[in-house]
């Protein structure tokens, strides 16, 4: 039973602890549980929009139309479970119900809103188009349509000669988007024709159209297939069904198919062809998006004709990254990542409790990521990231907890900034004046000086250093910094903000060349100025080379800053020319680009077509669009030839394009890779003359924006060589392909350091390095990364290497020389401070002046391990140098400075063995000569002891006379005793505070012991009798008890029978009521039957428990045979009540005693006069 119970405590504990915690574990204060939709209504209908939310009571809702909060009337109704209850809509020019609608959940955490719902009152509005009469032959095709704005989407019906339209018949087709298609017409179907469109609001019909049949003249001659109705580009909601018509005509009737543009294959499930040739997808999704072709083909021959239309498909934003509750402190920073998709891309606001974020200069947003920096109480709130677009919103919900501290550090001062690199600035800074011990880190924050919006970064570093290199800026940049200083609770200011400039380096790259020719005997260049990021500083020339394919003399061209063309003339026609260009800032010239190729065109005396502006744009990692125009006055263009290639790599065959095609998309391509893509008209007259021109594919990115395919890092790290303070390292350069320049990075850790200054970095475009200024006998452990084209690998497997050990290089520290006898000193000294050095011996030099002189050293040596040595044999008189020097396993290091001793004469006690004199010496010199003992001082310290024995003597005399008395005095302790056994662990009541429940005081009771072992009877001095204690126990108490009992409180406590007699508590009649502990309050009242043993004792933590041997022996020696027993004073909250009143109930059978614990005591101690009191038992 004692187990259950506790086990049920414990799970009430748990609960109760993590009670407070749930709201940041979960977060679950405020939440909706319906949000409202759309919805379509008719006029002076009624409507009712619901909103349900969770929160911590109380939950109050309100509601916004077109984000206008709208107040409560008897047109407008809230429910009370927070819905919106319309009971007329309004459909006029003045007032309509029809709009957005948002409702807004607020407790005490904060403000949430839903997503947002559209209110549409359903209508028709004219006809956009009206179905047209026409004329055609019999077994041709003929086709109406009519379009219409209606809300929701309309359904489309014909009628033939006001009747409706018969479908029986094969040769009918009427598509979603309103179109009739006759096929195979004759001579029946003449008549007149109009469209119907009906929705839930209303009806309407169109004008009426005349269609007209004529008579098949005869034989029709061969006819090449014709698009008469091809399909449209087209946009459509998610899940909802696309119709792409193709209609066409010829002799005989051509075959319809269908493709997409990408080559990938339509989906068979969800697509079927209606009618003759048209294609309906139903269900879509994003996947159905596209360019699809229409191929219209003569049978038997490969005659066709093709129409194209792109099908894009609206998807509603969906939130793949949410925001995250977070918890931080005063002046801290809180950045919330949030990640929508959606088509179109959806856009991303942030609300603060409802509202839009006001951005200001400590609030900022970049791209999707909200950032709070210096947070105040008032950034405490519930944040939302809203994500919407043409299809709708949804939102994501975080909070920020902001923690209160007091007593913050003072801001970092002395903020200094100093340009290291192009790409690393080193920043130092003082601790903060105030409160610098309480700081844990420093963070620091910096972002681009120049533009608006930038970015903050952020870097957290530990408390042990006030300096740190950022390496990963953009080279000349200015960068602005300041720094906060945390505590485990709060954060300081921020810091003075400086700022300081990046040096210039070489471009990164060089730009993208167009080469273009206008005649057999000249190559247009051109290109586009480098963007800053790329530059990476002012460019300051451009150098263009240049040499024909079987010539290997390179021809130099020299290019000021601000140009970005360059016509080469004087060429030689129908040669293969190879060019390159590079860029140069003030830092040098970078790697110029790699040969281009050229082919000038052939001497002709006829007009060929002209080069074609050829613009290239990259779609995504994979795929480019090129695009291209012809000028005016060219001659006629039968088409044109397009190829490209990637660079380093061979052509790829030529693609023949259509005179009437002037866009094509290549895909299939790698990412990050640089493409040469080349296009020329053909004419009757020949190929006309070409453009070329290259572009790079982007990286492929991730739903983070992070790239996706990050080179692999170098491999075969190893340690070829190294000493004491250098490592000599060498790796592998991975494979893969990539004809940009490559560098590293090695990184020096030792091994276990918490010191961020120790992490050593160091650059190389080599694969090996020598790291030097390493510590002797350290293991460090080293990683390489790689990085390429603005990319960086992960770091590489780690390699550990313990460097070799070193000759100790300082001597041992605080040396000290003390004179112990007349002929010995004793030499002390502290080993060498110096990291991870193990000593083998020390060494100890000393001589008299005169043989120092002489140059004659005395030596002895110690162990590694020692830290003392004794001087013998000394000459009284004379003054002696000392010096030692420590020594490893490699070698000596150099000695400390000299020490002088000079001993003094005088007579003093010698004992043959100097390391345990019997006697003080009469001389004690330091080193240093700071204080000496003379004999007198000596017997002034063996005086002071003596009188100090004496004063201990008499006292443990007074306390050992006055412990007497209390053996004789009468019992005025109360001990509850059962027949099974004592209680222990019971609150003991009384006027008394417990301080220090950990005073532990043996009580020696009135018990007599059968001394033979033989019984197991206690007799008391009260003469009852009981069964034997089985655990002698301690009592715990700290203080005094001040109330003496009164004399009939000691009578009574003699009327005690044993197994008849019950104890209980009462609270003293007017007395203020004992607050519950905490274990009371998690467990309930305390159930003295729950512990009867002296097991149950050690569940609850005695800790008075002594062994029977121990108690056996004291009370021997005691004339009374006393019994001991423990009981605990101490509440389980670990204090008791300064005024802790209780009464004590004495109830044998049929009688009740009742008196205050200040009249009856339980326990007391010695105070003055006061008497030992034994328990009735």
């Amino acid at each position: 039973m004692a187990k259950f119970k506790m086990k049920s405590s414990r799970r009430w504990l748990i609960f109760v602890l993590f009670l407070p915690l749930s709201g940041v574990l979960c977060f679950s204060e405020l939440s909706f549980i319906t949000e409202p939709s759309d919805v379509t209504v008719l006029p002076k209908d009624s409507a009712v929009l619901d909103c349900q939310a969770h929160g911590q009571p109380p939950v109050t809702i309100k509601w916004l139309k077109n984000g206008v909060k709208l107040p409560e009337s008897e047109h407008l109704r809230f429910l009370p479970n927070g819905s919106l209850y319309i009971p007329k809509i309004k459909h006029t020019k003045e007032d309509s119900d029809e709009g957005f609608y948002q409702c807004l959940s607020q407790n005490k955490y904060g403000a949430i809103l839903s997503q947002r719902s559209r209110l549409t009152i359903a209508s028709i509005t004219e006809f956009e188009s009206h179905p047209v009469s026409m004329v055609v032959f019999e077994g041709s095709v003929a086709r109406f349509s009519c379009a219409v704005t209606s809300s929701p989407p309309a359904t489309i019906t014909w009628e033939f000669n006001q009747s409706t339209l018969p479908l029986q018949t094969d040769r009918l087709t009427v598509l979603l988007n309103g179109v009739l298609q006759i096929n195979n017409v004759q001579l029946e179907d003449a008549g007149q024709y109009r469209c119907v469109a009906t929705n839930i609001g209303s009806c309407l019909k169109s004008r009426e159209a005349t269609l007209t049949v004529n008579k098949d003249g005869g034989t029709k001659p061969h006819q090449r297939p014709r698009i008469i109705a091809g399909p449209q580009n087209v946009t459509v909601s998610l899940h909802h069904t696309v119709v792409l018509e193709c209609v066409a005509t010829g002799n005989p009737s051509p075959i319809i198919s269908w493709s997409r543009a990408d080559s990938k294959p339509i989906d068979v499930y969800n697509a079927k062809v209606l009618g003759n040739g048209n294609l309906v997808i139903t269900d879509v999704n994003s996947k159905h998006s596209g360019v699809y072709l229409c191929r219209a083909t003569t049978p038997g021959t490969r005659n066709h004709t093709t129409a194209a239309a792109n099908v894009t498909v609206l998807v509603p934003p969906t939130i793949v990254e949410r925001p995250e509750s977070q918890t931080r402190p005063r002046a801290g920073t809180a950045r919330f990542m949030c990640q929508a998709e959606g088509v179109p891309p959806p856009r991303i606001h942030w609300l603060k409790n409802g509202e839009e974020v006001h951005l200001n200069g400590r609030i900022k947003t970049y791209n999707s990521k909200l950032v709070i920096t210096q947070i105040i109480p008032e950034d405490d709130a519930i944040y939302q990231c809203m994500a919407e677009n043409e299809q709708g919103s949804v939102l994501s919900l975080a909070r920020l907890i902001v923690v209160m501290s007091e007593d913050r550090p003072s801001a970092p001062r002395n903020i200094h900034a100093e340009t290291i690199s192009s790409s690393a600035i080193l920043l130092a800074w003082d601790r903060p004046l105030y409160n610098a011990d309480k700081v844990i880190a420093y963070s620091i924050h910096y972002m681009k000086a120049e533009g608006l919006n930038n970015e903050e970064y952020q870097v957290v570093i530990g408390n042990d250093t006030t300096s740190y290199i950022i390496d990963d800026l953009e080279p000349a940049r200015n960068y602005s910094f300041y720094i906060v200083a945390y505590m485990p609770m709060g954060a300081s200011r921020m810091s003075d903000q400086v700022s300081q400039h990046t040096l210039e380096d070489v471009p990164l790259r060089t730009p993208e060349l167009t080469l273009t020719s206008h005649s057999s005997t000249d190559i247009q260049v051109s290109w586009q100025p480098l963007p800053a990021k790329i530059s990476r500083g002012r460019v300051l020339a451009y150098r263009l080379s240049y040499r024909t394919a079987v010539d290997d003399t390179v021809i130099n061209v020299e290019l000021p800053q601000n140009g970005t063309e360059y016509l080469l003339d004087g060429l030689l026609p129908d040669t293969i020319y190879l060019l390159r260009i590079a860029a140069a800032t003030r830092v040098g010239w970078c790697e110029p680009s790699a040969w281009t190729s050229h082919r000038t065109p052939k001497i002709s005396s006829s007009k060929v077509p002209s080069a074609p502006v050829l613009q290239l744009e990259a779609l995504n990692c994979t795929s480019v669009r090129a695009r291209w125009q012809t000028s005016p006055d060219s001659v006629a263009v039968l088409g044109f030839r397009l190829c490209y290639h990637e660079e380093g790599q061979p052509e790829q065959p030529s693609i023949l394009l259509q005179a009437e095609t002037y866009a094509y998309i290549i895909g299939g391509l790698d990412p990050r890779r640089k493409y040469h893509v080349k296009i020329l008209a053909i004419s009757k007259v020949g190929d006309g003359y070409q453009t070329d021109r290259t572009i790079s594919t982007p990286g492929c990115v991730s739903v983070r924006d992070h790239p996706a395919a990050a080179p692999p890092p170098p491999h075969q790290v190893t340690v070829l060589t190294s000493n004491s303070s250098a490592v000599s390292l060498r790796w592998s350069r991975p494979a893969f392909s990539s004809g940009k320049a490559v560098s590293y990075t090695v990184r020096c850790t030792p091994v276990g350091t918490h010191n961020v200054s120790a992490i050593r970095y160091i650059q190389t475009t080599k694969q090996s390095v020598m790291v030097q200024d390493l510590i002797p006998n350290t293991r460090y452990e080293f990683v390489v990364r790689l990085h390429v084209d603005q990319m960086s690998s992960s770091w590489s497997s780690v390699v550990y290497h313990q460097t070799l050990p070193a000759a100790p290089s300082h001597p041992p520290a605080g040396v000290r020389v003390t004179l112990i006898e007349d002929d010995t000193a004793l030499v002390s000294w502290r080993e060498p401070t110096e990291p991870n050095l193990v000593v083998t011996h020390y060494t100890i030099l000393y001589a008299s002046q005169q043989a120092w002189m002489a140059g004659h050293w005395q030596r002895i040596q110690r162990e590694g391990t020692h830290t003392m040595a004794l001087l013998e044999k000394l000459e009284p008189g004379n003054i002696y140098l000392v010096k030692i020097c420590a020594s490893n396993k490699v070698g000596d290091g150099p000695f400390s400075s000299i020490v002088e001793l000079a001993p003094k004469h005088g007579h003093v006690h010698r004992s043959k063995n100097p390391r345990h004199s019997d006697g003080f010496p009469d001389t004690t010199v330091f080193s240093d000569g700071l204080y000496h003992i003379d004999q007198s001082s000596v017997t002034g310290i063996m005086v002071g002891v003596s009188i100090a024995l004496t004063c201990i003597a008499m006292c443990a005399l007074i306390l050992i006379s006055k412990g007497r008395p209390r053996k004789l005095a009468s019992p005025k302790v109360i001990a509850v005793r059962a027949a099974d056994g004592p209680h222990p662990g019971m609150p003991l009541p009384g006027n008394y505070c417990l301080e220090n429940v950990e005073a532990l005081l043996p009580v020696i009771s009135n018990q007599i012991i059968d001394p033979k072992g033989g019984s197991d009877i206690v007799v008391n001095s009260c003469s009852s009798v009981g069964s034997k204690i089985q655990s002698k126990k301690w009592l715990i108490f700290k203080k005094e008890m001040r109330n003496p009992p009164a004399n009939d409180a000691e009578t009574r406590a003699c009327l005690y029978e044993t197994g008849k007699t019950v104890l209980r508590y009462d609270g003293h009649l007017g007395s203020a009521p004992l607050p519950p502990s905490s274990r009371e309050i998690i467990y309930g009242p305390l159930h003295l039957e729950s512990s009867q043993s002296s097991e149950g004792s050690q569940e609850t933590g005695d800790s008075g428990h002594y062994s029977n041997e121990e108690s056996n022996e004291e009370t021997s020696n005691s004339p009374t045979c006393q019994s001991s027993r423990a009981t605990r004073l101490a509440s389980d909250n670990g204090a008791a009540g300064p005024n802790l009143k209780q009464s004590v109930k004495l109830e044998p059978e049929g009688m009740s005693f009742h008196r205050s614990a200040s009249e009856a005591s339980w326990l007391t101690s010695t105070s003055g006069n006061s008497h030992h009191q034994a328990a009735c038992s």
